[in-house]
């Protein structure tokens, strides 16, 4: 499934925030409107097909670096990078032993 229609159902579970980052995938005016009536600010770098960029600051944008590297890091768990559970409880419990691992150890 593409980001941008899965983002309709992350965004109806997003608590109240004053910037929101994505990655290109997110780049759509239906994403970016959904965003706005939320309240938060979207900082979506604009695809490169598209005629008009909306205003985006990769100053800010660097923050989104941190969650990236996370990801990266829980990936490097085989059991949490090819998703072998079936049931979303047991896959939910996989990332949270890996997270243990990776950042307390």
């Amino acid at each position: 499934m593409a980001d941008c229609v899965a983002a309709d159902t992350l965004l109806d579970q997003m608590s109240s925030t004053e910037l929101l980052h994505g990655d290109k995938g997110y780049d759509t005016d239906a994403v970016r409107r959904k965003i706005e009536a939320k309240g938060a600010a979207p900082n979506i770098p604009p695809k490169s097909n598209r005629v008009w960029k909306n205003c985006f600051s990769p100053r800010l944008y660097r923050n989104r670096n941190a969650i990236e590297r996370m990801f990266g890091r829980l990936k490097d768990f085989r059991r949490v990078a090819t998703r072998y559970d079936r049931l979303a409880q047991n896959f939910l419990a996989a990332v949270c032993i890996a997270a243990t691992i990776c950042y307390w150890l």
